[in-house]
């Protein structure tokens, strides 16, 4: 296979606005946002929401709404929800967009780690929102909680509801709880898997780690689509190994907010950009929406709820 989903993360619940004026918040900046990636060449757009007064990360399914109804309307992306939301967000909150919107594709976090942004609190010079510091530094003493309880209440929710479940990897652990859930008949084969490296808490962004995680998902799953993210100035070095190994790879504002060291992104599609010029050189093309579909088994644009 030549053709790759190339994924952008648009704003994501890591990156605070105080970080880089290009941050996406307001629900036109996201539409804005999706169908730049859309035009640069990405299959899918990974959505998170936010407080359009104030940048703080949250799950309104009415901004959820808005957006996905105005992607929808200007261009065929996939959409793939979060449903690991704000960080602190209740976990029955998180699930709501999978009824609400009933999308192709929605993340589902495969295990519990201690989720910790609160070492980037000193590279930030300045702060613009009041909320900023206080939500990072809480990461200090902060478990983002996905029980075996809660991940089999997701798969259900999901599966009723016809969106397929992007299963979120930190650590070699998390292969083991899907294979779990797969062996007592609770998920479906074959899985889409999203390798998410370098979040501090999580497995480190290494060559050798993701060489790691995909030998344990061959002997665990065997039967899966793979793709790969990574934070800060790992992205890029390891979305191509990703692609070299067969994989699928994710960029975007939500992961890195670098086009390259020392020089801000202005848009998630200036790293869609990156990453495809770089598959080119390898042969490899980038998937369009459709392909996409077929890849991952999805319903289709036109059985979702939005």
């Amino acid at each position: 296979m030549t053709k790759r989903i190339i994924t952008a993360a648009l704003t994501g619940s890591i990156h605070t606005p105080s970080m880089s004026p290009y941050l996406p918040i307001t629900p036109e900046q996201l539409i804005s946002e999706a169908v730049a990636v859309y035009k640069a060449g990405a299959a899918v757009a990974h959505v998170h929401v936010r407080d359009p007064e104030t940048g703080m990360p949250n799950a309104d399914q009415d901004i959820y709404r808005r957006i996905a109804t105005e992607i929808k309307r200007q261009c065929d992306l996939v959409l793939c929800f979060t449903t690991g939301g704000k960080l602190g967000e209740p976990v029955e909150n998180r699930v709501r967009v999978a009824s609400n919107l009933q999308p192709e594709l929605t993340t589902l976090n495969a295990g519990s780690l201690n989720f910790a942004l609160f070492h980037i609190v000193d590279g930030v010079k300045e702060w613009k929102y009041d909320w900023e510091k206080p939500y990072l530094e809480g990461t200090d003493d902060f478990i983002f909680p996905n029980t075996f309880k809660t991940m089999r209440q997701y798969v259900e929710t999901m599966y009723a509801n016809g969106a397929k479940p992007e299963f979120e990897i930190y650590d070699t652990g998390m292969v083991n709880n899907l294979a779990f859930l797969i062996n007592s008949g609770i998920v479906r084969k074959p899985v889409y898997l999203q390798f998410v490296l370098g979040i501090l808490g999580g497995i480190p962004a290494t060559l050798q780690n993701l060489v790691f995680l995909l030998d344990t998902a061959k002997k665990q799953i065997d039967d899966f689509e793979f793709s790969v993210c990574a934070a800060g100035r790992n992205q890029f070095p390891l979305c191509t190994a990703s692609l070299l190994l067969g994989g699928h790879a994710r960029v975007g504002l939500e992961d890195n907010l670098y086009l390259e060291k020392d020089v801000l992104a202005k848009s998630s599609a200036e790293q869609v950009e990156k990453i495809i010029r770089i598959a080119k050189e390898f042969g490899i093309e980038p998937a369009t929406p459709g392909e996409a579909r077929t890849i991952l088994n999805l319903k289709g644009i036109d059985k979702v709820n939005y």
